[in-house]
């Protein structure tokens, strides 16, 4: 069983910066697609950001575009989210996920495994 842990989360102010970590517990996850969802209060939980376990292909949400960058290390089992220029609407808990099929989708559904998320908190 595959477990996620993130971490980095906490508080910033906008335009501020912070960067999430996700380690996972298996060496198998070298070969998962990996991807960080966010689920900001009210709202559904969304795709932000997925990585090839090569690293080579990325997909990201139009929110943060040009703004978020993942990334991931498999000599580490880790896998990065930097989020830069932060907005208040990017509050939110941001979670790590795992797909052992290696797809570089958005939808949540095809994600396996979920660490417990961190939160993230961008104030005006």
């Amino acid at each position: 069983q595959v477990q996620l842990v993130e971490s980095g989360g906490g508080f910033v102010q906008a335009g501020g910066s912070l960067r999430l970590s996700c380690l996972a517990s298996e060496r198998s996850v070298i070969y998962y697609a990996m991807a960080w969802f966010r689920k900001a209060p009210g709202k559904e939980r969304e795709f932000v950001a997925a990585i090839t376990w090569g690293g080579l292909s990325t997909r990201y949400a139009d929110a943060v575009k040009g703004r978020f960058t993942i990334s991931r290390d498999n000599a580490k089992t880790t896998v990065y989210l930097q989020m830069n220029s932060l907005k208040p609407e990017d509050t939110a808990v941001y979670y790590c996920a795992a797909d052992p099929r290696g797809r570089l989708v958005g939808d949540r559904v095809n994600y396996d495994y979920w660490g417990q998320g961190t939160q993230v908190t961008v104030s005006s």
